[in-house]
C-alpha cells in the first residue's frame, strides 16, 4: 500500500506568496519553555551519569556499554506499547506524569551519593526506568504538538523546539563540566531533577483543550501495537527513512558506549574540556535549527535528507582519528579535543535532518496512528541503540576504543544509502 504525499508534503506552497507573520500562541510558548529548561536539565545528566560511572564508581567498558544499553531498552521493552496507550489517551497528562516520574527517578541518585551508597546497580535501575518515562514523553510529546499548532507552522515550531534543545546543548555540557569538578557528577544530577518539575508545571499551565481521543479499536493488543510498524513499512518514503535510522542507531549506540570512555581513558580529557566539545555541538545544532525552515523552502526534500546525512556521517569520522599523534602534557590534549570540536558541527546537519523528519511524520499521518506510528520509529531508532551500545562495549573490549568507533563511523556513514530510494527521490 503506497500513498502520495505531494498534496501536504513539505514545500508544497514554495512558490506561493510568503507566509503572513503569525503570533505564537501562548501555550506553545509554555510548551516550548518547559521543553527548554528540561533539555537543559537533562544534558547535565547526559554527561553526569557517565562520568559518575567513570570517576566514581570507575566502570568499565562492558559496564559503560550496559548503562548506555539499559538506557535505550525501554523502547525494546515498552516503546510499541507506549504508541497504542498514547493513541487513546489525550497526551498533556502523560507529559505531565512522566516529568514528573524522571524528577523523582533523578533524584535517588544524588541521596544515595550523600548517604555514600550509590552503586553501578543503582545507575543501571535509573538509567531503564528514566529510559522508560523518557519514551512516554517523547512519544506524547510528538503526537501532542499538531494539536497546539496549525500544519502548515509544524516545521517552524520544531525548528523552535529544536532550537532550544541546542540552546541546552550548548550550555548543558559547559555547565556539566564545571558542577562536576565543583560539587561532583551525582550531585549536578540533582538539578536535572529540579528541570523536571519546573517543567510538569509549566505543561499544568497550558490552557488550550486537547481533542478526545478517537473511539478504541477492537484489534487485540499486539496487533494495535504494530499497527505502527506496520504503517511505516507500507509507506515507501516512511520506511526509507526508517531504514536508515536503524541502521544509523546501531552504530550510534557503539559511541554512547565508548565515546565517554574515549574522551577521559584515551585520550584524558578533562570534564571541562569534554563540557567544551560537546557544547560545540550545541553550536552547531542551533544553525541546522535556524538553516531547517530556510532549506525546506528552497531544496526539494529527500535531498535535503540525504545531503544531511551524508555530511553527519563524513563529520564522524573525524572523532576516531584525534588523538593519533602523541602528545604530552595538558596542552596535548588541545589538538585531539579541537578535532572532537569539528566533529561536533556536524550536529548542524543532523539537526536539520531530524527536524525535516519529524515534521513530515506530524503532517501526512493521521492523528489516530501518530502516536503509533512515532512509537515505531522510536523503535527503530532507539529501539535498536542498546544493541549497539552492548555490541560496541564488547567490540571496544576486543578491538581497542578507537577502531570501534571507526567501525561506527563507517557504518552511520553508509546508512545513508537508504535514503538515495526513488520515493525520497521524488519528494518535492
Amino acid at each position: 500500500m503506497e500513498r502520495s504525499f505531494h498534496a501536504g508534503a513539505p514545500g508544497a506552497n514554495r512558490e506561493g506568496a510568503p507566509r503572513p507573520r503569525r503570533r505564537t500562541s501562548p501555550d506553545f510558548l509554555k510548551l516550548w519553555t518547559a521543553k527548554a529548561i528540561s533539555e537543559l536539565g537533562s544534558r547535565i545528566t547526559r554527561e553526569g551519569i557517565p562520568l559518575t560511572a567513570l570517576l566514581v564508581l570507575h566502570a568499565s567498558a562492558l559496564q559503560m556499554g550496559l548503562l548506555n544499553a539499559l538506557g535505550g531498552a525501554a523502547v525494546l521493552v515498552v516503546g510499541l506499547a507506549a504508541g497504542v496507550w498514547i493513541d487513546r489517551r489525550r497526551r498533556r497528562p502523560v507529559l505531565i506524569a512522566a516529568d514528573l516520574g524522571r524528577a523523582a527517578v533523578l533524584a535517588s541518585i544524588p541521596a544515595a551519593a550523600l548517604a555514600g551508597r550509590l552503586a553501578m546497580g543503582q545507575l543501571y535501575a535509573v538509567a531503564a526506568l528514566a529510559g522508560v518515562l523518557t519514551i512516554f514523553f517523547d512519544v506524547a510529546d510528538q503526537s501532542y504538538l499538531p494539536t497546539l499548532v496549525e500544519p502548515d507552522r509544524i516545521l517552524d515550531a520544531n525548528a523552535k523546539l529544536t532550537l532550544s534543545s541546542t540552546l541546552a546543548e550548548i550550555a548543558g555540557p559547559g555547565l556539566t563540566g564545571f558542577l562536576v569538578q565543583l560539587i561532583t557528577a551525582p550531585i549536578a544530577i540533582l538539578f536535572d531533577a529540579l528541570s523536571f518539575l519546573v517543567s510538569a508545571l509549566l505543561l499544568v499551565a497550558i490552557r488550550q483543550r486537547e481533542p478526545p481521543p478517537e473511539r478504541r479499536s477492537s484489534e487485540r493488543l499486539p496487533a494495535q501495537a504494530l499497527a505502527g510498524v506496520r504503517w511505516i513499512f507500507a509507506d515507501p518514503v516512511l520506511r526509507a527513512l526508517g531504514l536508515r535510522s536503524a541502521t544509523a542507531w546501531v552504530f550510534h549506540g557503539f559511541f554512547g558506549a565508548l565515546y565517554m570512555l574515549f574522551a577521559v581513558d584515551v585520550l584524558h580529557l578533562r570534564p571541562a574540556v569534554i563540557g567544551i566539545v560537546v557544547a560545540t555541538g550545541g553550536a552547531g545544532a542551533m544553525a541546522g535549527a535556524f538553516l531547517a525552515p530556510r532549506l525546506e523552502r528552497r531544496f526539494p526534500l529527500g535531498r535535503t535528507f540525504l545531503a544531511a546525512a551524508a555530511i553527519y556521517g563524513l563529520t564522524t569520522l573525524l572523532i576516531p582519528l584525534a588523538g593519533i599523534v602523541p602528545a604530552a602534557g595538558t596542552a596535548g590534549a588541545w589538538p585531539a579535543a579541537a578535532l572532537l570540536i569539528v566533529a561536533q558541527l556536524g550536529d548542524m546537519a543532523f539537526t536539520v535532518y531530524d527536524i525535516n523528519e519529524v515534521s513530515l511524520r506530524q503532517r501526512i499521518v493521521p492523528p489516530h496512528v501518530l502516536g503509533r506510528v512515532n512509537a515505531g520509529m522510536e523503535l527503530l531508532a532507539r529501539g535498536v541503540f542498546p544493541l549497539g551500545a552492548l555490541l560496541g562495549g564488547y567490540l571496544g573490549m576486543r578491538l581497542g576504543v578507537r577502531p570501534t568507533l571507526a567501525l561506527a563511523a563507517g557504518g552511520i556513514l553508509l546508512s545513508s544509502l537508504w535514503l538515495a530510494a526513488p520515493a525520497l527521490r521524488r519528494l518535492p
